[in-house]
């Protein structure tokens, strides 16, 4: 758009270029030289094993008398899958991921059970990767179909209630499409058990429209097909449908892509319910008769709150709604017809998570975690309208003596934003806490309360972990979401900025004892903020971060994200912003950055790993501090899902290790266990 941009670092972008895996080597061995010589490493690797080696349920589904589950006992690379009968039943191992690679690097990933729970169609991914596999096992024998599903990312499932088969969603197969084209042209198969996946009947394309993204589902009672079509990240879906029990007919619309989010909850007394955006920005809930689908039709059972609805779903014959409150969830149970029936209460302020329920079935699983609250089963009974502890996880781990509080600050603009502080009960607010911010920003991704081993050892080294919930996310909406996406990003950046200032003007730390940490889109707004106010931070710990906003549209599905970042490349408006806060193309000579850890994994084919390298190189280049600059690789680990134990132990040990020793942080109480 007529400005010159500079990129010496380009050549990193190839991973298999010489010169690239030289410079890869060398950084490598520089972070390892410096991480291993910590005298504090050690301690906190054994203290994250000893505190990782808890139970704990992670998946559960419930067909009729069966509990699918998968559990970890604790310190397994990976979570194998159980099933059993009653909750009282003897666990029956079904698969066991841990056999299937050496290294424990190839994970278990989505589960799809056909309607009786004789078949499982489960999905493998190698390294991390998001590429999927999707087998075929028998729960009852033991044995798998020789059925295997090639070409999926972020597949679903659909199957047919006489189980005979099941739509899915897959990609082109490779060399059949141009190469940048490989993650698009989404379409919908049917595939018959016990067939070659050669042999699959196209159900549904859009070739027209290439960067649509088709996932299938099948209502509660297996009687309706429906497709969502999504562009990228962007939650506005589209819906069509299509009755099983009509035939092969035509797919009906009932909403159009980038409309509005339009999210399935289920059916009751020949009603389909949904959980929509369209005409409420905090969600409402309506009925749709799909023998009489068009608009005028709809009837609305839930109007839009003060508080957005972060989900729902129909159990039994009622709805459970869990709505955001100040970034918290809360839990509400409503009549078919939108009258409050009952509030159960969760154990803290925290997160909810439906893990399995449907209209047809009178009890519902859901996950409650909290920054101090382990991953924890609970069963909602629709008869009694209450929460009852399935299965709740022990750790040593003291939680009585730790607390958190929700506070709220003041961004540049004025916007009140919520925060959430962790931290050893009797803490003085003396200004020399080390503390960890973290932050997201975006994607509609809510910062609920959340659970991780290695925060709770930061807290037991006196840390203070903060969480703010900056814009860019629901929570208040989507309102919330458009203040922080697009040519609001700058929102996000302010709001973190402000949480750090406010963290210092209350007392609780100061800038040497502040460091700031992100991932993904996060490691984007850490970097960001880094560079336009490196003098308010003692340290940056940036994750698998976005940081070229010019060309991250290029590679793998970064071309999802366009809807929430823009194109620089197609838009001179867009250009315009993003180059404006693009961390790659903001670093300066003579810039005096703090320390920065930045971690990235190899085999990464979300945010891919240049991103880290050319960011890394640059800072080096320019930087005219001491300061430590340093770039960890790990190797076959991907984004995030289906890392092993081992990895995500061995990188948590590195990063508090270079938070300790770069914050002075005195780890004696560590020590002591």
């Amino acid at each position: 758009h007529g400005t010159p941009v500079a990129d010496p670092f380009r050549w990193l972008e190839d991973p298999n270029d010489p010169e690239t895996i030289a410079w890869t080597q060398a950084e490598h061995a520089l972070t390892r030289s410096y991480l291993d010589a910590l005298p504090c490493r050690q301690a906190i690797e054994e203290r994250l094993t000893t505190l990782w080696n808890f139970p704990r349920i992670e998946t559960i589904h419930k067909v009729k008398k069966e509990i699918f589950f998968t559990k970890n006992s604790g310190l397994q690379n990976q979570s194998p899958l159980y099933v059993q009968v009653g909750d009282e039943g003897k666990p029956r191992l079904l698969l066991d991921p841990n056999t299937w690679s050496e290294d424990g690097t190839i994970a278990l990933m989505s589960q799809y059970y056909s309607p009786s729970g004789r078949y499982l169609a489960y999905a493998r991914a190698a390294s991390g990767s998001d590429w999927q596999e999707i087998n075929l096992l028998d729960t009852r024998s033991g044995d798998h179909l020789p059925d295997t599903l090639r070409w999926t990312k972020f597949a679903s499932l659909a199957w047919l209630s006489n189980e005979r088969g099941f739509y899915y969603n897959r990609l082109p197969e490779p060399g059949s499409v141009p190469p940048e084209d490989q993650n698009n042209y989404s379409r919908v198969y049917f595939h018959r058990l016990g067939s070659s996946q050669m042999e699959d009947d196209l159900v549904y394309e859009r070739p027209e429209d290439k960067e649509l993204s088709l996932s299938p589902f099948a209502s509660d009672d297996q009687r309706t097909l429906y497709i969502t079509l999504s562009r990228g990240t962007d939650r506005r879906n589209g819906v069509v449908f299509r009755r099983l029990d009509a035939g092969e007919g035509d797919f009906t619309p009932l909403i159009q892509p980038e409309e509005a989010s339009f999210q399935y909850v289920g059916e009751h007394d020949g009603w389909t319910y949904w959980l929509t955006t369209l005409d409420a920005p905090n969600g409402r809930i309506i009925a749709v008769d799909l023998t009489q689908p068009a608009r005028e039709n709809w009837r609305e059972v839930l109007p839009q709150g003060e508080n957005a609805i972060e989900n729902a779903h129909l159990v039994d014959g009622v709805l459970l709604v869990i709505t955001l409150h100040h970034a918290a969830h809360r839990l509400q149970v409503f009549s078919p017809q939108g009258k409050l029936m009952a509030e159960p209460q969760t154990p803290a302020l925290g997160t909810l998570v439906l893990l399995d329920g449907s209209s047809r079935e009178p009890n519902a699983y859901l996950m409650f975690t909290s920054f101090l609250y382990p991953p924890t089963v609970l069963n909602f009974n629709s008869q009694t309208m209450e929460l009852t502890t399935f299965f709740q996880p022990s750790l040593p781990f003291d939680k009585d003596a730790y607390q958190t509080t929700r506070a709220f600050y003041r961004s540049k603009d004025g916007t009140r934003v919520p925060i959430f502080l962790n931290h050893k009960k009797g803490m003085q607010k003396n200004g020399a806490n080390p503390t960890i911010l973290y932050g997201y920003g975006g994607f509609t991704l809510s910062q609920t309360p959340f659970f991780n081993v290695w925060n709770l050892v930061w807290l037991e080294m006196g840390g203070l972990f903060a969480l703010a919930n900056i814009r860019g996310g629901t929570e208040y909406g989507e309102a919330w979401h458009q203040a922080g996406m697009l040519e609001n990003k700058q929102n996000v950046f302010d709001d973190f900025i402000a949480a750090a200032e406010w963290l210092i003007a209350e007392g609780y730390t100061r800038t040497d004892k502040l460091a700031i940490e992100g991932r993904s889109n996060g490691g984007l707004l850490v970097a960001a903020c880094m560079l336009q106010r490196p003098d308010l931070f003692g340290a940056v710990l940036c994750h698998v971060p976005v940081t070229d906003m010019l060309r991250y549209h290029k590679f793998t599905v970064g071309r999802f994200w366009v809807p929430e970042y823009g194109n620089a490349e197609t838009n001179p408006e867009h250009f315009r912003f993003l180059y404006a806060y693009s961390p790659l193309h903001n670093v300066k000579p003579g810039m005096i950055v703090p320390p920065i850890l930045v971690t990235t994994a190899d085999t990464d084919d979300r945010v891919v790993p240049s991103h880290s390298k050319k960011f890394v190189a640059s800072l080096q280049t320019n930087a005219s501090s001491d300061n430590p600059i340093l770039l960890r690789l790990e190797s076959k680990a991907g984004h995030k899902l289906g890392r092993p134990t081992y990895k995500i132990i061995a990188e948590h040990a590195d990063i508090w290790a270079f938070a300790c020793h770069t914050l002075g942080m005195d780890i004696s109480g560590l020590l002591k266990h």
